[in-house]
Formats: structure tokens, C-alpha cells, sequence
């Protein structure tokens, strides 16, 4: 083997070896690796093909429940009546009714009380209006008398009875232009009875399989999570009954206030007035006490619009006098809630789903709270002036009758 000396200038050096091959020797350079800081990082199309298809499953999502809406109102609809009717179809369960027949009972009966109610009321409107038709010209007389008297005018009856039966008058065009919408209004009517079957249909199977279902959700979990949905779903059902026992009482004084104003106003059919007034607007809320009233106000201004003009104004002082004091006391009472939430909590289902809402809101906030206030651990709180609550005016009477004001 020979060894060649290469000059100290180079840097590369070679070794020979008898059968004349070369083994490059390791140079002092540094290996070049190559440049990747230009290549994309192998998450990123992962990362835009989640996201893509997170957006269209979003968008699709938000198309499926736009379209359900309505059927998704309707179970919930159909979820609180349920719930609503159980105390009365297990009471007759417990005196051995069968389940589907009670259930088929009590749907009848709140059925027929529903339409013998509005049969009654459209009865009297029907006669109302027919004599207001037969009559129109003396009513526009009466009226136009009451402003002249009133406001010191000086309007010609006859000529406003011949403006209003003139064909091409304002009038005359607004009655031919309503009979176009009589269709469109009875397609909305049917559509809404038969909403209300679907609605009446689903209560039917949720009260008369209620037991079967409930099973069947406490099958798939644990003893421990079974007691806590069996808890909750009856803390619902007694939430949704306080809900009704409020609505009826506020029902039943609003009934008797407007009653004994009717009498004494002296409108046409006071009783059933006061009756339809009660309760329309209780269990139509937000828009109910103005739906309830403009009955009364018009079948009282075909006798005296003077006398209108009364009911207006007690109808508007009664519902101030509700809203702020008998409303919250009854419902707090009845509800074990807070009257800051009561309103709160209608505001919050009327802005989520419109006047139904309003009506689901209560028991729903009900439930709410007893749920939240049995949830975790309870601590004893310190004396202090910012903690302190003083027992109201009932609590004080009873303590004393009973001496614990007094324990020596």
C-alpha cells in the first residue's frame, strides 16, 4: 500500500489501496441540508377540510331546524299540556281507570269546555254585528252627536252616513277589499285547527304512554341518574300545575273586577264579557289583554260610545294594576318564584318564541330555579347589616301567635 502526501493548501485527502480504489476522507464543510421552510405543514389541509365541512354541516344544521320549527313548537306545545294534564289522569288512574280512557277523558272534556265556550261568545258577537249592520245609520248618528257635544263641532250626521255608503268612498272600499282575505284567513284557520289536533294528539301519547317512556329513559342509565331524571320530571309537572293554579286565580279576579265594572257600565252581556276577558288575557299573553278588550269595546260602543270609551280606560288601569301587583304576588305564591324572574323570564320567551313562549317561560323558569337552588352544598351565612332580611308583616303576626318572638 502506498501513502501519498498531499500540500497542506488542500483540504480533501485520498486514501489508495492495493486494489486502486478511492475512499473520500470527511471534509471540514458543512453538510447543506435542504430548505423545507417553503413546504405547507401537513396539518393545514386536515385543518380546511374540518373547517369546510363544519360550515356546511352548520349551514345544513340551521336549515333542518328553520324548517322543523314549527314542528319543534308544537311537541313543546304538546310536552306542557302533558304535563299539565298528569295530576288529574293519575288521580283517576289510582281509582282504577285505565290509563288511555282517563287520558281520553280529560282531553274531551278541556275539547267541549274550549268550543262550548267559543260557541257561546262567537253567538253573541253574531248578534252584535247583525245588529250593528241592521243599525249603522242610528249608531253613526249617536256617535257624531257625542262629539259635537263633546268637543264643540259641528259635523253633519247625514253627510257621514252618505260617505259611508257611498261605493267609491273610503269605506265601501276597505269592506270590498277585506273579502279578498276571507280565503287566506280560513286556509289560516284550518291550518291552525289542524295544528291543534297534532298538538292534542301528541299530549295524548305523552300522558297515556307516560310511564312506558319514562322507562324507557331510565333503562339507559344508572339508578343514581334514574332518581335524579324521575325528580326533575315531576318537579316539571308540579311546576307546570302551580303555573295553571296562578293563571286561574289571575283568570278568575280578572273575571270578577271586569264583571263588577261591567255591571256597572252596563254593557251588553257583562258576565260572558267578563269571562272572555279573564281569560284571554291570561292564557294569551303579551297581546291577550288587548285581543280580550277589543270585544267588549266594540260591542259596547254599538250601545254608547261614551260607555266604550269607559271600558277602555278601566281595562287599561286593571291591567297596570295586574301586571305590577296582583301578577307577581300570585305567581310568586303559587310558583315559588321571584317576581324579577317571572317578568324576566316571560321578556326572554317572547323574544325566543314569540307569545308562546311567554306561556312556557314561567313553569320552565320555575323548574329553572328549584333545579339550580337543590344543586350543590349550602353554607351558613354570616350576620351581617347587607345580609339581613327582615320577616314580613305575615311572618311577624304568625311568630307572635305561636310565641317565637318571645321563647321565655
Amino acid at each position: 500500500m502506498y501513502i501519498v502526501s498531499l500540500p497542506k493548501s488542500s483540504r480533501t485527502c485520498e486514501c489508495v489501496t492495493a486494489v486502486n480504489t478511492t475512499i473520500p476522507a470527511v471534509t471540514d464543510n458543512p453538510i447543506v441540508q435542504p430548505d423545507n421552510s417553503s413546504k405547507m405543514p401537513r396539518w393545514i389541509p386536515r385543518a380546511v377540510i374540518i373547517f369546510w365541512l363544519g360550515y356546511l354541516g352548520t349551514i345544513l344544521l340551521k336549515g333542518t331546524v328553520e324548517r322543523l320549527s314549527s314542528l319543534l313548537a308544537l311537541l313543546l306545545i304538546s310536552l306542557f299540556v302533558a304535563l299539565a294534564l298528569e295530576p288529574a289522569v293519575n288521580k283517576l288512574v289510582d281509582r282504577g281507570w285505565r290509563r288511555g280512557t282517563a287520558t281520553g277523558l280529560i282531553l274531551a272534556t278541556v275539547i267541549l269546555a274550549i268550543i262550548g265556550f267559543m260557541a257561546a261568545i262567537g253567538t253573541i258577537v253574531g248578534q252584535q254585528v247583525a245588529d250593528l249592520l241592521s243599525n249603522s245609520e242610528k249608531y253613526v248618528n249617536d256617535t257624531v252627536k257625542l262629539i259635537n257635544d263633546t268637543v264643540k263641532t259641528h259635523i253633519d250626521p247625514a253627510a257621514v252616513n252618505e260617505r259611508i255608503a257611498d261605493p267609491n268612498g273610503a269605506v265601501q272600499k276597505f269592506i270590498n277589499g277585506q273579502r279578498d282575505n276571507v280565503f287566506k284567513v280560513s286556509i289560516q284557520a284550518l291550518g291552525v285547527i289542524f295544528q291543534g289536533f297534532g298538538m292534542l294528539l301528541f299530549s295524548f301519547y305523552l300522558v297515556a304512554d307516560g310511564p312506558r317512556l319514562r322507562r324507557s329513559i331510565c333503562s339507559r342509565l344508572r339508578p343514581e341518574r334514574q332518581r335524579k331524571v324521575l325528580d326533575a320530571w315531576e318537579l316539571a309537572i308540579t311546576k307546570t300545575g302551580g303555573f295553571l293554579y296562578s293563571k286561574a286565580l289571575l283568570a278568575a279576579l280578572s273575571a270578577l273586577m271586569n264583571g263588577i265594572a261591567f255591571q256597572i257600565i252596563h254593557i251588553p252581556a257583562p258576565i260572558a264579557m267578563a269571562i272572555w276577558v279573564g281569560l284571554v288575557s291570561q292564557f294569551l299573553p303579551v297581546i291577550g289583554t288587548y285581543i280580550a278588550g277589543v270585544l267588549p269595546v266594540l260591542l259596547t260602543f254599538t250601545d254608547s260610545p261614551l260607555k266604550a270609551l269607559l271600558v277602555i280606560a278601566f281595562i287599561a288601569i286593571f291591567q297596570q294594576v295586574e301586571n305590577y301587583v296582583f301578577s307577581p304576588r300570585i305567581t310568586a305564591r303559587t310558583l315559588e318564584l321571584h317576581p324579577a324572574l317571572a317578568f324576566g323570564g316571560a321578556l326572554a320567551g317572547v323574544a325566543v318564541l314569540g307569545p308562546i313562549g311567554a306561556v312556557l317561560a314561567l313553569p320552565a323558569v320555575a323548574m329553572g330555579q328549584a333545579l339550580i337552588s337543590s344543586w350543590g352544598i349550602r353554607h351558613d351565612v354570616i350576620e351581617d347589616p347587607l345580609t339581613k332580611v327582615h320577616p314580613k308583616k305575615s311572618q311577624k303576626r304568625k311568630m307572635k301567635k305561636t310565641g317565637w318572638d318571645n321563647p321565655s
